[in-house]
């Protein structure tokens, strides 16, 4: 039989790297995984990895088992860990992904009165994942995607929260702030500050730069929208983020925002679930708390 100690030592060996390493991870003998293992290969009659120099690499079979693993690991371990909250007398947990940096402070503005209304509801929040948000969902690793980039996928659904348009934001004494709309050419000369992911993410290059064959004379990236924010209150750059944060996060810094083209970049803030969990009453929850007027942005 396969059972989910197989599966553990598999996906722990290609983490890790190696036997050794996997066995510490798992806090078994390295012997002891070994034997685990051959008595598998055994039974099913295959290999799961060969042995190359000092490493190993998996069989196609072993690839495959790889594949059920990551499948099927976080699945159990959300189902115990939801039974587990049974157990405790909570109704359940919900596990919240953030693919939009900026919407912190928004989601503590929902957190508040969802933790207030579900107090045995276990909520965990995931602001600098670097996975793909979606694959997280789907894998059962997160329970509610924060995302203003939504996918047609017959497994999961998303319901839009709030409209808003990215804009630049430049010192009001930057030359560019005489204008009220730039186009890519205008940031040629310019460095440009960014939440850290990769460019195909990033709306300002591909909506705007990239079309028009443009490039800022330097990109770099932030990890806060405070620091960005910052930053460009001290003329060191500029930046592009949501329009809402002049009034949320910048009211008192000389910063003014400008549109990037004639028809701006609009964008909207979309929660993401399994499809079929719209029916479980705390994520239905969260979701009615996000679409209140009074937590829109």
């Amino acid at each position: 039989m396969i059972d989910r100690h197989h599966l553990s030592i598999l996906r722990e060996v290609d983490r890790c790297g190696s036997v050794t390493a996997a066995a510490d991870k798992l806090n078994v003998t390295q012997s002891a995984l070994s034997h685990t293992i051959a008595k598998f290969e055994e039974r099913h009659g295959i290999k799961v990895w060969m042995k190359k120099g000092r490493s190993l690499r998996l069989t196609q079979a072993g690839e495959y088992l790889l594949g059920v693993a990551e499948r099927l690991l976080p699945q159990i371990d959300h189902a115990e860990r939801v039974l587990r909250d049974f157990a405790l007398g909570r109704r359940g947990a919900i596990r919240v992904g953030m693919e939009c940096h900026p919407c912190q402070r928004w989601l503590t503005k929902i957190s508040t009165p969802f933790l207030a209304a579900w107090p045995e509801v276990d909520f965990e929040v995931c602001t600098a994942f670097r996975f793909d948000g979606v694959a997280a969902l789907i894998g059962h690793e997160i329970d509610v995607l924060i995302t203003p980039d939504p996918v047609d996928l017959p497994d999961v659904m998303f319901t839009p929260v709030f409209d808003y348009e990215l804009v630049l934001m430049v010192h009001e004494d930057h030359p560019l702030a005489a204008k009220s709309i730039v186009d890519p050419h205008d940031l040629l000369d310019e460095e440009l500050i960014t939440v850290p992911v990769s460019l195909e993410r990033l709306d300002i290059y591909t909506r705007f730069l990239v079309p028009a064959l443009c490039r800022p004379r330097r990109h770099r990236t932030a990890e806060t929208v405070d620091l960005m924010l910052q930053l460009v209150a001290a003329k060191r750059c500029v930046t592009v983020l949501p329009d809402w944060l002049l009034q949320d996060e910048a009211a008192n810094l000389p910063i003014k925002t400008l549109r990037l083209g004639e028809a701006g970049i609009r964008k909207s803030i979309n929660l993401g679930i399994r499809r079929g969990e719209q029916t479980v009453s705390y994520i239905s929850g969260f979701i009615d708390a996000a679409q209140r007027p009074q937590s829109s942005v």
